[in-house]
């Protein structure tokens, strides 16, 4: 299934069942026992939102051979995480922000996964039962922040930095998913999940050791390398199996008085 979060014409915000060119409407959410409402939409007549309102976004860094080569970093012997705050989630479509006075802002195209129920402490073997299923995501970074902060959250936590979605995809195999990034066109960044350190059901149970997982929560699974500068007006495109793509344009900051 693709499970999608959406605002109806008359501004209602619902969650659906993406078929097509038209969505089924849920009553309540995908994250309980699902229960159709009998209103559908056809998906031009709707905005589409992030697909889950996530309490955290947990990412995932260094998880591609080649990026951890490309940012000149020792190989991890267990994955490295921090977070990024639900205040950075954008939209499909949505403008990303480029804050004043920050230095270059790249992309970092990323697979991510969607919890679908409440799990701590959990082993890999029973991750995939607690995984909703997958999505597109771009960790947006603040490339001179992160440089000078020393650690990721403020240069990856600006507001509009977590674009995510369209929809999650139940049917996508962690294990073997194609993703790059296109850039105004051109593909800059394109790898495949197989090419992992650790696998999206190690991840889950990694960070379930760490902090309880909620329904909706996100996983993102680091980027391959490629990475690279924004700038006012690009374009960018996060694209999985050449199907699930994540558009966003981007544009300067309003300035802070």
């Amino acid at each position: 299934m693709k499970y999608v979060r959406f605002y109806t014409p008359d501004g209602q915000e619902k969650y659906g069942i993406l078929n097509g060119d038209t969505v089924q409407e849920c009553k309540g959410d995908y994250f309980r026992e699902m229960e159709y409402s009998g209103n559908t939409y056809p998906l031009d007549k709707i905005r589409l939102l992030a697909p889950s309102c996530p309490s955290k976004i947990v990412a995932v860094g260094l998880n591609y051979k080649e990026h951890i080569r490309e940012m000149e970093f020792q190989t991890p012997q267990e994955p490295v995480i921090f977070l990024k705050p639900s205040s950075a989630v954008l939209e499909p479509e949505g403008f990303i922000e480029i804050p004043e006075n920050v230095g270059q802002v790249d992309y970092e195209a990323e697979f991510a996964l969607v919890i679908r129920k409440t799990c701590r402490n959990i082993r890999k073997e029973d991750a995939e039962a607690y995984i909703l299923g997958y999505t597109c995501l771009n960790d947006v970074t603040a490339r001179h922040i992160q440089a000078l902060d020393g650690q990721w959250t403020r240069a990856k936590g600006y507001d509009t930095f977590a674009p995510f979605g369209p929809y999650i995809d139940d049917s996508l195999n962690p294990y073997e998913t194609d993703i790059k990034l296109i850039l105004n066109g051109e593909v800059k960044q394109h790898s495949n999940t197989r090419e992992f350190l650790f696998p999206a059901e190690e991840l889950v149970s990694f960070v379930s050791r760490a902090m309880t997982l909620y329904p909706g929560d996100v996983i993102t699974t680091g980027t391959p390398s490629g990475i690279g500068p924004m700038m006012q007006g690009d374009r960018v495109e996060v694209v999985l199996n050449n199907e699930m793509i994540l558009r966003n344009k981007v544009r300067n900051g309003v300035m802070v008085k």
